[in-house]
């Protein structure tokens, strides 16, 4: 790496003084786990015997998991119901240590969980529920005066946006945030999803993937490597203002896209070569690392290098993880 190996464990040390408040659409992901011996009589599907069952936090909830895992201190700000997969939620919450402050509950929705029945370590199925409507005005003028009341309160070093869209951020609540943020100089960065991904302007570090950036600008039978591609991120960080765009795409690595001389252009870091298990919340991931190294006026692509190293290593382990700040360093500074 380009980074100098004093300036990496520097950096890692002094992420335990960071605040990191994380927008978004939060869920829990609810694991069915069994053996299966034989197909329904009642129609032919596999019987699953169920040996255990799990939930785990996913959505905007990963992503504070990792910062936790980083050793920064992550503010989950969510919209919830009051149903019973809620109040699980926050029991969860509760048990990983992390503050439910940035938590509104509302009669108007519930929690968004995702079932997952494996057999024989195969997922046979997955059962979404959910409701993906936006916010009603109340709910969304309270949650935006809590928002604004944990920015005006505390030092938030960070403001990362996490749409699923599942309704929780709105448009009035990007504006609103966006420029309280810029006036207390606070990066911004944002994971994008269909819905509002023009909503989103003046952003520190805008991260799309390669399926949401497609779906965004309306791209077809192309590739990343396409000149046209660079031409339409041009436009469009232009129309945005966005300062940094930086493209995942999996296998492919990520792509930077930057300023420099009033002229756009892009570093490509390649993934490094893994065993890959999984790459489940590799984005989180990502997109977690980018926020505390931003905070810390580390070099954009430095920052994009080491968040690239982060995904890989957690695309090496099954299911949803946090990331291993010990076994980041290690890496990082062994490179």
């Amino acid at each position: 790496m380009k980074i100098n190996k004093e300036r990496i464990k520097e950096v890692f040390e002094e992420f335990s003084s960071i605040t990191v408040l994380i927008i978004g659409d939060v869920m829990l992901d609810d694991y069915i786990i069994g053996n299966v011996t034989r197909i329904s009589p009642e129609a032919p599907v596999p019987v699953v015997n169920i040996e255990t069952r799990y939930a785990c936090l996913g959505g905007a909830a990963n992503v504070a998991l990792n910062v936790k895992a980083l050793g920064a201190t992550p503010i989950l700000c969510s919209v919830i119901g009051n149903d019973r997969k809620s109040n699980d939620f926050l029991e969860i919450l509760k048990q990983k240590e992390m503050d439910d402050i940035g938590i509104i509950r509302s009669n108007d929705r519930i929690l968004t969980t995702k079932y997952r029945a494996i057999g024989n370590n195969t997922q046979l199925l997955r059962l979404d529920d959910e409701v993906t409507y936006p916010l009603s005005q109340t709910d969304e003028h309270d949650f935006l005066l809590q928002l604004t009341h944990i920015i005006h309160s505390q030092k938030i070093d960070a403001i990362i946006f996490e749409d699923y869209d599942k309704g929780v951020i709105t448009n009035n609540i990007i504006d609103n945030i966006v420029s309280l943020a810029c006036k207390k100089s606070i990066p911004v960065l944002v994971d994008p999803k269909k819905r509002n991904f023009w909503e989103y302007k003046n952003i520190d570090l805008f991260k799309p993937n390669w399926k949401e950036i497609r779906e965004g600008l309306q791209l077809k039978n192309c590739s990343w490597q396409d000149e046209y591609i660079l031409e339409r991120i041009t436009q469009f960080m232009i129309e945005k203002q966005h300062k940094h765009l930086l493209l995942t795409l999996s296998g492919e690595g990520v792509v930077l896209y930057q300023y420099k001389q009033d002229k756009l252009l892009y570093t490509h870091v390649p993934a490094c070569l893994r065993k890959v298990a999984d790459v489940s919340g590799a984005g989180d991931t990502v997109i977690s690392v980018a926020a505390l190294c931003m905070t810390k006026k580390m070099d954009i692509e430095d920052i994009a290098e080491l968040s690239n190293l982060a995904g890989g290593l957690v695309c090496e382990e099954v299911g949803v993880v946090a990331i291993n700040k010990e076994k980041l360093l290690q890496e990082a500074i062994n490179r």
